[in-house]
């Protein structure tokens, strides 16, 4: 059975953005250090199982992109889902972070809630439970 071991996503601030995820979803860092020849710096955040990478060049754009563009651009990130046991003690971590969960919904089989990092990636928080 094949499965999403990683993915890399292009931040800002690796180290900002790792330690956000692993303040919010209980995550360590797996490795990180720099990367093609020296031009870059990553951190892979997440469990034993599965990471998320982040990574930023030597000079990274400072452009955020709008929060609805990815649905619009082939190729985008559209948003990453975090499965997490208790929505509700999640949601506060996030306001107090200073991001903006929206798009509260109970659905079969479950609730979830997005919110923008400081990148403009959407992250959707959704609980089974």
């Amino acid at each position: 059975m094949a499965y999403l071991e990683h993915v890399n996503l292009t931040v800002a601030d690796p180290k900002k953005t790792a330690a956000m995820l692993s303040e919010l979803f209980g995550w360590h860092t797996r490795w990180e250090g720099s990367v093609l020849n020296g031009q870059g710096y990553t951190v892979h955040v997440g469990s034993d199982d599965s990471y998320v990478a982040v990574y930023s060049g030597a000079n990274p754009s400072q452009t955020v992109p709008k929060a609805d563009a990815s649905y619009q651009t082939r190729g985008g990130l559209n948003h990453l889902g975090v499965v997490v046991d208790d929505l509700d003690a999640v949601a506060p971590t996030v306001n107090a972070m200073g991001f903006t969960a929206h798009s509260h919904a109970d659905y079969a089989p479950g609730r979830r809630f997005y919110f923008h990092d400081m990148d403009g990636i959407e992250i959707e928080v959704v609980s089974y439970a």
